[in-house]
């Protein structure tokens, strides 16, 4: 198989593209990447996200919007200081996705 479009590398482009103060669900990530139904495989990628500076995983939520439990890369509440920090409120470990998901 070709390395180079690895659905886990076609799961960090599509993070990539997130913009700055959106969020993306983890079944949208995997639309783009290819395979709507690979949302479990998008969390998967995402806990070992290579690059956390230039992937960033912190803009996917879940389908409801709510924060991982466990974020990988900071511990408890470091996805939502980070969300913060680009002007997204996080409410109870909860995003408003009809304020913040992003529109493709």
């Amino acid at each position: 198989m070709d390395k180079d479009n690895s659905p886990s590398k076609r799961i960090y482009e599509a993070v990539k593209k997130i913009p700055y103060g959106c969020v993306a669900t983890y079944g949208q990530i995997a639309e783009i990447a290819g395979n709507r139904k690979m949302a479990r495989a998008v969390g998967n990628a995402l806990h070992k996200n290579p690059d956390p500076k230039t992937i960033p995983c912190f803009r996917v939520v879940n389908s409801k919007g709510e924060l991982a439990g466990k974020f990988a890369f900071g511990g408890v509440g470091a996805q939502a200081r980070l969300l913060e920090a680009e002007k997204i409120h996080v409410v109870n470990g909860k995003v408003d996705l009809s304020r913040y998901q992003w529109k493709i």
